[in-house]
């Protein structure tokens, strides 16, 4: 019967914890002065779809749910065959284009030097009438060249153009995490064929933290972004963590059929972000967890100075 009295021991123990932590949480909000509102919400954070940009296949997914990632690392891989085949024909392809650009140099070079060999009078009299007919032809010569010359110089613009946008399509068959978070939900599996737009990981932005509260219009009405906040987190009651107000709603959330009398003016709640600054998220990165409940303090004036119950107190 040892472990049945360890049992009961151990519920008892984590009963008189919850009791000590309700009746501080009672106790914080029973003190709190008049300029502070309080209100109930949970810790939120923005999601980021990681999609695919062109239809195709799945080789590979890097990343489990869970995973903790930065930004940039690489979490899966598109199949890339057929765009690496149309690359080496656009490589080809601008290849063949400045070889036909030194060609037509070439056949320039060699009708400039023709034109300059009867300029000088290198050729007889009696073979003018020959050599005019054929400097006719070579001055027609020339201008085709020249012609071939631009068309081998906007050829390999085009090739050269088509071998950059093949790069950039396969860069997008690598789906790369564009800010530091917390793989929430795996979506695709390696082998699937998914079409353009199609999402293959959720990913939470933990640099982007933030409760949602609701507050009266009394508290937001006279409530202004950049004011100071403080989150207590039910988990964790012992600790008080700052957060500032990002995002004020400019219309009521809930609002009665009527609104004509002062006490129905008040029952009117506007949603308010409260968010947690970015340098603090990266010092507890690996504590950050969403959907967490708690209590948020607003400091709705700006004379009023915080009860030492909710100066921040951090691990």
């Amino acid at each position: 019967m040892k472990w049945v009295r360890w049992i009961l021991a151990g519920i008892l123990a984590l009963a008189v914890a919850a009791a000590a932590s309700y009746v501080w949480l009672q106790q914080t909000r029973s003190s709190l002065p008049e300029g502070i509102a309080q209100s109930n919400g949970r810790i939120e954070a923005e999601q980021v779809q990681i999609a695919t940009k062109l239809a195709g296949r799945v080789v590979e997914i890097l990343a489990n749910e869970g995973d903790m990632v930065e930004a940039g690392a690489v979490l899966a891989r598109m199949d890339d065959s057929e765009l690496q085949a149309q690359l080496r024909g656009a490589k080809a392809q601008v290849d063949r284009s400045e070889h036909s650009h030194l060609q037509a140099e070439a056949t320039i070079a060699q009708r400039e030097s023709e034109r300059a060999l009867h300029d000088k009078g290198y050729f007889t009299t009696e073979r003018l009438d020959q050599r005019r007919s054929e400097l006719n032809v070579a001055e027609a010569g020339y201008n085709a060249a020249q012609a071939s010359l631009d068309d081998a110089a906007a050829a390999i613009d085009v090739a050269q153009a088509e071998v950059v946008r093949l790069q950039s399509l396969l860069a997008d068959t690598v789906l790369k995490a564009p800010v530091t978070g917390r793989v929430q939900y795996k979506l695709a599996q390696p082998g699937e064929v998914l079409g353009a737009g199609a999402p293959v990981l959720t990913l939470l932005d933990l640099t982007d933290v933030y409760m949602t509260v609701f507050l009266p219009a009394s508290a937001a009405g006279p409530l202004a972004l950049g004011s100071e906040a403080r989150l207590i987190l039910d988990p964790v009651p012992q600790y008080v963590v700052p957060a500032t107000v990002s995002f004020v709603a400019s219309e009521a959330q809930f609002t009665p059929k009527s609104v004509e009398t002062q006490e129905e003016r008040d029952k009117l709640m506007f949603r308010v972000k409260l968010s947690i600054a970015p340098e603090l998220l990266k010092q507890y990165i690996m504590q950050v967890k969403t959907g967490v409940r708690g209590v948020a303090y607003v400091r709705v004036r700006q004379d009023v100075a915080w009860p030492d119950n909710l100066a921040v107190k951090l691990p």
